[in-house]
């Protein structure tokens, strides 16, 4: 009997519906014949949580530093993983250097390519030097053969270039369809956990930016990976959004080369542009990532506006918090925003998601309307709460550490923080309660 899906969410009507009940979207029910496979009968089994070992199993290291440390040091043998992403943002070529090194390693991996040719991944390989022996191309869509064909060969990895091209006669709709999506990915699910090989999965984006298919597709897989970066941009960053093996606030940053993407092991000074000469409207935050911490540059341009309504307009920080903080300013130490314009800029790509970055952008959105610089090699932390106090962060020591190793000489921070510190920078420091005490401190 024919269904309608969700394109969005995987809801299934028997009848068609102009809006999803399940997620609110219009127009994204589509009619498919869902035929499911017949499977035999299994009795349920019980373990009772104290006879189950451990996972024993080594992770297997890829040898791409940034991966590894987003993945949470390694592939999990019989681990599911998403690699998202938009067209041309260097998803295969990624995943051509991950076969590549575990090649080289002397483990067998296979590439089951539904989109290109064997002689098109021929030609990447050859750019990438990753010609190999162990590494096994299999041009094919039909998903049953495809694993019955990967059981002989029993290999380490097993990369599926993508999950939107590959297809099992058992569902008769069309490959890329909810069904077939669901479906392939239970059948790579259950292939991966019961012959513990890890599977890769490249899945396309669509044009709002999320993983396309049903959104259980994100729920089956083990890690759902990001990456993030423009085409034209050296840099690209991988984000992991959901990891059962590790923590899902860790980046991996890579550069865009000629021979591949490189990792990038101190991303900070590659964030940082020349900081010896200091503009109003410029300064350097020290952020988090994970456990990684950041030096990044955060830029403001604030002028009068003509129009009625000022803009807010900001590319790597929320565009919410960067107008509550306009208000706090205005509010709490009498800086007039309402006929300016606001532009505020991250450098490199980067997101500012953690509270840590608030005394930053609210010390350059003050420098740019003032017109005057902050103190030369200085870099600041801290949130700034709606009373104008300046409130202490975590990880206040490693963002400390970080600024002394790229050799920044004043530090601008919470006085709770700087009492806290067990080893006390040997810079110049400036500690602040508030807003107020800060724009004291450091520009008036």
């Amino acid at each position: 009997m024919a269904k309608f899906y969700c394109q969005q969410c995987g809801y299934q009507s028997f009848k068609w519906l102009g809006r999803c009940p399940g997620c609110g979207s219009w127009g994204t029910l589509v009619e498919e014949n869902a035929t499911p496979s017949k499977k035999a009968k299994k009795p349920a089994k019980f373990f009772s949580i104290t006879e189950i070992s451990h996972l024993e199993e080594p992770r297997v290291k890829t040898h791409l530093s940034e991966l590894d440390q987003v993945l949470g040091g390694g592939l999990v043998p019989g681990s599911l993983i998403l690699l998202g992403g938009d067209p041309g943002i260097g998803k295969s070529t990624l995943l051509l250097q991950v076969l590549k090194n575990l090649a080289t390693k002397g483990h067998k991996v296979i590439y089951l390519s539904g989109e290109e040719s064997p002689q098109q991944i021929k030609l990447r390989a050859e750019r990438l030097n990753a010609n190999h022996e162990n590494i096994l191309i299999m041009p094919e869509t039909d998903l049953s053969s495809a694993l019955e064909a990967t059981l002989a060969e029993k290999p380490v990895l097993l990369a599926v270039d993508s999950i939107q091209t590959v297809f099992t006669p058992e569902i008769s709709s069309a490959p890329g369809s909810v069904s077939q999506v669901r479906e392939c990915t239970n059948k790579l699910l259950e292939f991966a956990k019961t012959q513990g090989v890890t599977v890769i999965l490249v899945g396309h984006v669509t044009k709002e930016g999320a993983l396309a298919g049903p959104r259980v597709l994100e729920h089956l897989v083990d890690t759902v990976l990001y990456f993030e970066g423009e085409r034209t941009a050296h840099f690209r960053i991988l984000r992991a959004v959901k990891n059962r093996f590790g923590s899902t606030n860790e980046i991996g940053v890579f550069e865009m080369t000629a021979k591949g993407l490189v990792p990038v092991g101190n991303p900070s000074a590659y964030f940082l542009s020349n900081t010896e000469k200091t503009a109003p409207g410029a300064v350097v935050c020290a952020t988090m990532e994970g456990t990684r911490p950041l030096l990044v540059e955060v830029q403001a341009l604030v002028s009068k506006t003509p129009l009625a309504t000022p803009r807010r307009t900001s590319v790597g920080f929320d565009p919410q918090r960067l107008s509550m903080i306009a208000a706090i300013l205005e509010k709490k130490v009498g800086l007039s925003f309402y006929d300016q314009d606001i532009y505020l800029n991250v450098v490199g790509g980067i997101k500012l998601t953690e509270p840590g970055a608030d005394l930053a952008v609210a010390m350059a959105l003050a420098s740019s309307r003032l017109e005057r610089t902050l103190p030369p090699k200085l870099f600041l932390f801290g949130e700034v709460g709606l009373t104008g106090e300046v409130r202490p962060v975590a990880y206040a020591e490693l963002r400390v550490k970080e600024g002394l190793k790229l050799g920044f000489e004043a530090l601008c921070a919470p006085k709770e923080n700087f009492k806290n510190l067990k080893d006390k920078p040997l810079v110049k420091t400036f500690c602040v309660s508030n807003l107020q005490e800060a724009l004291e401190t450091l520009i008036l």
